[in-house]
């Protein structure tokens, strides 16, 4: 074992390399909320083929045609089980169901689908534990960890990490192995298959006196989860996995750690991987706004085109609604930052207006063709005349890409605040000839990217902690109308607040489909949070996501300095009256949960939360009856008021 292990050293059985033209088995374990096989999975299997003589593959649920159609190429067997057991006990039923045949094979390999790859290749990984005299490997190793993280009692055992452990025919077949997953524990909740086989596994079979080792062992001294926290140098090592956690893991506690996701994407692009493949996985499964935060992906673009690709153009049209026809040729200047040719659809809501629009248009050269629509309705405003009046350009319309933007004024707000929102969805899209050109590069490079839009605006706006404000009912609602199953953001969604943006067509699909009606919007009042106007607007990430199409945001240099300047301050002040780093503030402003207006009860909740929070429910009983019983002392003092009820 590696000296990274601090295990007691127990006699050793006798142990041998693999064999020359030896047999591989791979029981590999499956889990999918939707019952898919993402791409990524594919993948790996092919690249293992070459080193397995036959792939099992157990499948935690049911498959739908299409993971079925996924596997049908890759795997020798497919083995569905209900979902229970989480994927230790996927690990047990291949085995079970493998049998007495395990006597044909010279190595078992258990893996499961939580890592990416082959990043590095296999082979040299093979080649080095092959020629090692060992029972079982695994491919990374986590320390020993005491007081341990789950039980807060003993210890966490050095031990090699679940997700691929390589076992040969002297352990498989023994009686200790057939003993230990006869005996295998019931697993409820990821913390059992960690307390109960991962963290044990290692340090049961290394007692029974066999011998294990890690082929890529930790680099320092930490005891954290190494191939999350260091997943960079790990590939730099040549390790051929990559775990998929670095990138749905709370953003705040990798920030603690300096975990840079792109850093790691960078060495995984540079290596050969297919990123797309990895973006697809990750829009599907992770909240948006958090695999933004992880993977870093928020772009920041020059105003000098250095990579866009005029041999490869992309058939582009802009959809412009214009309510303020004033606007008109702003916007079109705006437009004709694009590269190349493009067509022009403007829908506006009367006659009058579209006449006027069409002598601006006619009156400029064209790249493209253009038409003025009026919209039967301006209920939805923007919305609605996207979804409804522009459906059959989205769908039919044979575009690679569009642009989505509006003659946005935002007159309830104060000036200054209405013209930053304004300048800020503008400028972070179609500033300049040059700086548009690199966004629609992004478009060129990623055949996955679905949309690209400016960072949440917070400038004069309060959205930082309150982005779904009202609106989480409702997108929940319509989410399971469209089929959309992305997980939601706990607290703000990823969204292009001003609902302008630049996608692809393909990837609104889910959006635009659905054949709304002006009367699904309701009138002018009910354009407010709530409403399904800014229900919408909040939804195209998850409409991508759900297709796999993954979200960049965009800004310009200008706005990013104004914009990064402001969040710092601003997260300074915050934090100046609540102690330790970020991750230690969050996590205590969590645990007393919201302050609301800052009355007594509010603190004395507060103060339940953190210190008695197995008596919250009697706090929340007894404080509603003090307020029932303070309102009525108040109308026996005022029995006036008695007099004044409605009938």
């Amino acid at each position: 074992m590696s000296k990274t292990s601090d295990l007691i050293v127990f006699p050793a059985r006798a142990a041998e390399p693999f064999p020359a033209n030896g047999r591989r088995l791979l029981v590999y374990v499956v889990y999918d909320t939707r019952g898919d096989v993402e791409g990524y999975i594919p993948h790996a299997l092919r690249a293992l083929r070459s080193h397995v003589a036959h792939i099992l593959v157990v499948v935690n649920g049911t498959l739908t045609e299409q993971g079925h159609a996924a596997l049908a190429p890759v795997a020798d067997e497919v083995l569905e089980r209900d979902n229970s057991g989480f994927d230790i006990w996927g690990y047990k039923a291949g085995l079970d169901h493998v049998g007495d045949a395990m006597g044909d094979y010279d190595e078992v390999i258990l893996a499961n689908d939580t890592w990416f790859g082959p990043i590095k290749p296999f082979a040299p990984v093979f080649d080095r534990m092959d020629a090692q005299a060992l029972h079982f490997w695994g491919m990374t190793d986590h320390g020993r960890v005491e007081p341990h993280p789950f039980t807060q009692t003993g210890y966490l055992p050095y031990h090699l990490q679940s997700y691929w452990v390589a076992v040969r025919r002297q352990m498989f077949l023994s009686e200790p192995w057939i003993e230990y997953w006869r005996d295998l524990p019931e697993m409820k909740s990821y913390s059992d298959a960690v307390v109960k086989h991962e963290g044990v596994f290692t340090e049961h079979f290394t007692e029974e006196g066999f011998v294990g080792e890690v082929a890529f062992p930790i680099l320092t001294g930490v005891a954290e989860n190494y191939p999350v926290l260091y997943a960079r140098q790990l590939l730099e090592a040549g390790c051929p996995t990559l775990k998929r956690r670095p990138f749905f893991q709370w953003p705040v506690y990798l920030d603690r750690l300096g975990v840079v996701g792109r850093w790691t994407l960078d060495e995984a692009e540079r290596s050969g991987y297919p990123l797309d493949l990895i973006y697809e996985d990750l829009a599907r499964n992770v909240q948006p706004r958090v695999l933004n935060t992880d993977a870093a992906m928020l772009s920041v673009l020059p105003e000098q085109d250095i990579s866009y690709d005029p041999d490869a153009p992309l058939r582009t049209v802009v959809l412009a609604h214009v309510y303020y026809d004033e606007m008109a040729a702003e916007m079109l200047d705006q437009a004709d930052t694009l590269p190349g040719d493009y067509d022009l659809i403007v829908t506006t809501s009367d006659a009058q207006k579209a006449e006027a629009i069409e002598k601006i248009i006619a009156s400029r050269p064209r790249r493209g063709h253009s038409e003025v629509r009026v919209v039967r309705s301006n209920n939805g405003r923007d919305q609605g005349a996207f979804l409804i009046d522009c459906r059959d350009v989205v769908l039919d319309g044979g575009y690679d890409l569009l642009v989505k933007i509006h003659s946005k004024r935002t007159p309830q707000s104060i000036l200054h605040v209405g013209r930053h929102f304004r300048r800020q969805q503008f400028s972070n899209l179609l500033n300049s000839p040059g700086y548009t050109a690199n966004l629609v590069a992004l478009f060129q490079k990623e055949p996955g990217l679905g949309l690209a839009y400016p960072p949440t605006v917070h400038l004069g706006h309060p959205t930082m902690g309150h982005g779904w404000w009202s609106n989480k009912p409702g997108f929940y609602e319509y989410c399971k109308l469209l089929g959309i199953r992305v997980p939601l953001d706990d607290i703000s969604p990823l969204a292009p607040y001003g609902s302008m943006y630049v996608a692809r067509p393909e990837a609104l699909r889910l959006l635009v489909q659905h054949e709304w009606t002006y009367d699904d919007f309701g009138g002018a009042e009910a354009y407010q949070d709530g409403g399904l106007a800014h229900i919408l607007e909040r939804m195209p990430s998850y409409a991508a996501g759900e297709l796999g199409y993954h979200t960049r945001t965009v800004a310009n240099a200008e706005y990013f300095a104004m914009s990064h300047t402001a969040l710092e301050y601003n997260l300074d002040q915050m934090s100046e009256t609540v102690p330790g780093a970020s991750v230690e503030q969050i996590g205590l402003l969590h645990t007393l949960g919201p302050m609301e207006k800052g009355a007594f009860g509010d603190f004395a909740r507060m103060y339940v939360r953190r210190h008695r929070p197995d008596s919250e429910d009697s706090l929340r009983a007894w404080y509603a009856r003090s307020e029932r019983a303070r309102g009525l002392l108040w109308r026996l003092r005022h029995p006036r008021t008695w007099l004044r009820r409605p009938a």
